[in-house]
């Protein structure tokens, strides 16, 4: 039988995810208040041989805007979002795109190699694509005596 890793704050993700999925639908404030908060949507799937997520992320200038961090399941993606050339403040009538930092940690649904890792960015839309560890089950030799 195979162990499955305990992970105590799935149940709080899950309760997370309903209630943003009943407030974005009956109070359009609170999407664009989470999303002015710098939160990220992330998007995970898996294929046979990797773990992707997809985020969108506009307003990313330069690769050093943006930092991706991979730790056995756990990916962490920050970043900071600066507008240059933008409009004084005292011609802004109203500003809701997002200016500033952002993050946002992911559970991948199994560990993966932080060492073949690619990413992409384009559109807007952070791509990474990360390859599933091998098994990491051994069977072990018993010696008797």
């Amino acid at each position: 039988m195979p162990l499955v890793p305990y992970e105590p704050f799935r149940h709080l993700d899950q309760m997370r995810r309903e209630m943003d999925h009943f407030l974005n639908a009956d109070f359009p404030a609170y999407r664009n208040m989470r999303q002015n908060l710098g939160n990220l949507s992330v998007d995970v799937y898996e294929t046979g041989s990797e773990v992707v997520a997809v985020c969108d992320i506009p307003g990313l200038e330069k690769k050093e805007d943006v930092d991706i961090d991979i730790e056995r399941n756990m990916l962490s993606i920050s970043g900071t979002i600066n507008r240059t050339n933008e409009i004084k403040e005292e011609h802004m009538h109203r500003q809701e795109r997002y200016v500033g930092r952002f993050h946002r940690m992911v559970t991948l649904p199994t560990n993966v190699s932080s060492d073949d890792v690619k990413a992409s960015y384009k559109n807007g839309v952070l791509e990474i694509h990360m390859k599933k560890q091998g098994d990491a089950r051994k069977k072990i030799d018993v010696e008797f005596h």
